[in-house]
């Protein structure tokens, strides 16, 4: 379990004067039950590349198909010429370290044992943003790279539609495949005593097609949590105009749950 210490947080926020040169582009909150909109700031309804945030939907599909195991299995090893770009992807992996070091060639080797016709099936199934996977135009990739800054774009309205379904279980997937991806996506009881799930993303504008954009990256963090009988999803997306060290996703993490979960009643 990735437990996140708000204080913690909250002390490595101040210090890092980097994250203010973040702009906050969407800020949305939604009741699962209800759902009713309790916060919605920015331009909520702007479609992006998912990036990892979509490793929540391909858990789904892995357990759902048995790809995908429980939390330990299966173990797929490294192999040269895989993704790399950080070193902590050139080990062996297992869904709950594909999900923490968000491991892209994990998520490739999976979608190829999905294979097509069922990776746009579960795609469509889970009305999943534009449900477009067919990738870059004539490089006929997308069964590995769609949704990494490529055909498939959603929006965060459109993410709280789907995390809203997964909570309430109703994507047409089985038990085993929401209670693996809530047990390899948790964060953990906050200081507010909300208990969080969620994934971050994070990709530059160059590598999703947008020309002369101000912000050289984007990162996201959607997500939900339970506290007693309340259940809420959020997402938040940033943009950096400057190139800052570390994750945009990480930080859009650290943002939003340090102003959601901090205090009780803050939500």
């Amino acid at each position: 379990m990735r437990h996140i210490c708000i204080a913690a947080v909250t002390v490595a926020f101040a210090a890092l004067p980097a994250i203010s040169q973040a702009e906050t582009i969407c800020s949305v909150v939604e009741d699962v039950e209800s759902g009713k909109v309790l916060l919605k700031q920015g331009d909520c309804d702007r479609r992006l590349s998912p990036a990892s945030t979509f490793k929540l939907a391909l858990s789904l599909m892995g357990y759902d198909a048995h790809v995908l195991a429980d939390e330990s299995k299966p173990v797929w090893p490294f192999v040269k010429g895989y993704s790399d770009w950080p070193t902590t992807w050139e080990d062996s992996a297992t869904p709950r370290l594909w999900m923490e070091k968000s491991i892209v060639w994990y998520s490739q080797r999976l979608t190829e044992a999905l294979g097509p016709t069922k990776f746009q099936a579960y795609t469509r199934q889970f009305n999943y943003g534009n449900a477009d996977v067919s990738g870059n135009p004539g490089k006929h990739d997308g069964l590995t790279h769609a949704w990494l800054g490529s055909s498939l774009k959603i929006s965060p309205v459109e993410q709280l539609a789907f995390l809203r379904k997964l909570v309430r279980r109703e994507l047409g997937v089985s038990e085993l495949a929401y209670d693996m991806t809530t047990r390899i996506a948790d964060y953990g009881v906050q200081q507010s005593g909300w208990h969080a799930y969620g994934k971050t993303g994070a990709m530059p504008s160059s590598r999703i097609g947008i020309r002369g954009d101000r912000f050289r990256m984007y990162g996201w963090f959607v997500g939900w949590a339970v506290r007693g009988d309340r259940k809420i999803v959020f997402a938040r997306l940033i943009g950096e105009e400057q190139k800052i060290p570390g994750s945009a996703g990480k930080r859009a993490r650290d943002a939003i749950l340090a102003d959601l979960f901090t205090k009780p009643d803050a939500i």
